[in-house]
């Protein structure tokens, strides 16, 4: 088979790496991938948002499959495109992918389907939300309604930093994504991030997994993307799982069939275990970055095969098979993200950090110049190892890590924090 992945983050690259291992794989391609993508499949200069290029590009080269990473085009509609057009797809509609494009919509479905979530009110201009933030009071969370690129989520301490964060989102600071805002109760609890392979009927859950948002160590500062992750998590016990699917998955998949708009794909649910039980804090409607670094190295089964049950509605009957040991990853970033930072930066020493077999650097934002790596994003390298346990896959990404010469860079260095002090 023939396989277009879309994207060029860690994400497109770790589902490069599971995909090229599959024995159904003639031909892998990445538009417009990675430098380290480059090691694992054919990059291709193709914008994933030029719909009229990708699907010329299906046609021209007879495209088998194509999976599509990242959040942007799923919820412009590319899957809708490429299908019309002939060509098979992994991962939502655009009707189904509002989950994540708007924040409205999903919280509107969970009310209309009894899934437990956080109290919400939406806002499309400043003055009433200035006025519930100070009614409500803090701590309190603010986030644009659209796509901010895992950014849009403000946890904000005091009335004052609450108001500030709506009037920012208002004034731009998201673009459109800000246009419209969400703001709910601070739940309390521990997060944990709950993967589910779709068919539009049936779900399948992965390994469960936690991230770490926040740029600083402790869990503090801004949010971003993610700055590492550990799979399993050891707060997701079985029993949990299954309440998560009975409570919030479930329900979930049924009402968007029943609102005529089938899910097919990755369902990602950000969960917070509160003291009432599992809430639902957000749904994503593709692999997160980095969690998808951590969950498919743990995979022995064919990961083209799971997708591909996905897409034509056959995992009643499919199951997955995964390695006992844990896996932990490292991100490293450029120096000011997620604020301004530079690029350009060289990247050395891959070779000394995968000399490990239990390691494997992926790429997010790279690019190969003069024959150097460099960097070109701000959340640059995921380091990923495997270990026995979850304090020896940190060990082992540590020491990876510290491999690496990258002065530029900057990474966390409690990473698993959590699950190793339990």
């Amino acid at each position: 088979m023939k396989i277009l992945v879309l994207g060029s983050g860690g994400r497109e690259h770790v589902l490069c790496w599971s995909l090229k291992s599959s024995p159904l794989v003639d031909a892998l391609y990445c538009a417009p991938g990675n430098a380290g993508i480059a090691r694992d499949a054919t990059c291709l200069d193709l914008d994933p948002m030029d719909f009229d290029a990708v699907s010329t590009y299906c046609q021209t080269n007879e495209i088998d499959l194509v999976v599509v990473g990242p959040e942007a085009p799923l919820v412009a509609g590319i899957v809708d495109r490429l299908e019309a057009d002939g060509f098979a797809c992994f991962g939502p509609t655009a009707a189904a992918a509002r989950l994540e494009g708007s924040k409205t919509f999903m919280k509107e479905l969970c009310d209309k389907y009894g899934v437990p979530t956080a109290q919400w009110a939406k806002f499309d201009t400043f003055e009433p939300a200035r006025a519930y933030i100070e009614k409500m009071g803090a701590p309190i969370v603010v986030k644009a309604d659209g796509l901010a690129a895992g950014k849009g989520v403000i946890v904000a301490t005091s009335t004052e930093e609450a108001v500030e964060a709506a009037q920012s989102m208002f004034d731009g600071a998201f673009g459109d994504a800000g246009a419209e805002i969400i703001i709910e109760e601070c739940m309390v609890g521990e997060e944990a991030s709950f993967f589910v392979l779709v068919d539009g009927k049936n779900a399948l859950p992965l390994a469960t997994a936690q991230d770490h948002k926040r740029i600083g160590e402790g869990d503090t500062g801004p949010n971003t993307g993610g700055m590492g992750a550990y799979s399993p998590a050891p707060v997701m016990t079985e029993a949990l799982c299954d309440d998560v699917m009975q409570r919030i998955v479930q329900p979930l998949v049924d009402g968007l069939a029943a609102e005529d708009a089938e899910f097919k794909g990755l369902f990602y649910a950000g969960i917070m275990l509160t003291a009432d039980g599992p809430k639902l804090l957000e749904v994503n409607t593709r692999f997160g970055d980095p969690e998808c670094q951590v969950v498919l190295p743990r995979l022995k089964s064919d990961l083209l095969l799971a997708l591909m049950a996905s897409r034509d509605g056959e995992l009643g009957n499919f199951s997955l098979r995964w390695h006992d040991d844990a896996a932990l990853c490292v991100v490293m970033a450029t120096e000011g993200y997620p604020g301004a930072y530079g690029k350009g930066s060289v990247i050395a020493g891959f070779e000394d950090a995968e000399a490990d077999d239990a390691v494997v650097v992926f790429h997010a934002g790279t690019k190969e110049v003069d024959g150097n790596i460099t960097a070109a994003g701000g959340r640059v390298l995921g380091v990923t190892a495997l270990g026995p346990t979850i304090a020896d896959a940190q060990s082992r990404a540590y020491a990876a890590v510290d491999k690496i010469s990258w002065p530029e860079g900057y990474c966390r260095r409690d990473i698993g924090w959590r699950a190793v002090g339990s």
